[in-house]
């Protein structure tokens, strides 16, 4: 009996608590969601989606996007890690056969920029870049970050190319050649027609 007793106040207790949920949502006006997407600051508070754009957001003073968001349906190229081109395969040192990390940054964006000509895109596709980078032995062992950013500023950022991707720089210990002081990583995404 005590049983029965127990398991009706519980179920009035559940019948009421959703009547409530209810009620206190039929109260609140509807989330209008569909085309919009939050993002927190500093990034615009709703950005339209079905665009035909990717739209950059962040610190307008930064040279890197805090953020992207692409339109719904669009396509993407990935490319692998890219790495430095030989400058001369003669050379002594790895700065003479690939040069410091400014040159190689340089030369690996120059390599990116060709595979995205290939795919009828351009440094202007570019929604995210990813890069490692190693010590410079040269640089007393430090990351040449400042060598990084310069080459950046001469693909991105710029009165030719104004696009500022989202970007990622990590510090690793090493690279596949230990003559390699950088490695890149893009993402593109092909404009809609």
């Amino acid at each position: 009996m005590m049983n029965k007793k127990i398991k009706s106040l519980t179920l009035a207790a559940i019948l009421m608590a959703s009547l409530s949920a209810t009620a206190y949502a039929a109260d609140k006006a509807p989330i209008e969601v569909q085309g919009t997407v939050s993002v927190p600051e500093p990034a615009p508070a709703q950005v339209s989606v079905p665009g035909s754009s990717p739209v950059f957001y962040g610190n307008p003073s930064s040279s890197i996007s805090g953020g992207v968001v692409v339109p719904e349906g669009s396509a993407y190229l990935y490319t692998s890690g890219t790495v430095p081109p030989v400058l001369n395969k003669e050379g002594k040192t790895i700065y003479e056969r690939y040069g410091d990390t400014k040159t190689q940054a340089a030369g690996v964006l120059a390599s990116i920029e060709k595979q995205l000509k290939d795919q009828g895109l351009s440094m202007k596709d570019v929604v995210y870049l990813r890069a490692y980078l190693t010590a410079d032995a040269a640089k007393e062992g430090i990351f040449d970050y400042a060598g990084w950013n310069e080459a950046y500023g001469e693909f991105f950022n710029n009165e030719k190319n104004p696009v500022k991707p989202a970007r990622s720089t990590v510090g690793v210990a090493s690279l596949v050649s230990s003559d390699w002081l950088i490695e890149i990583e893009a993402v593109a995404v092909f404009p809609k027609k």
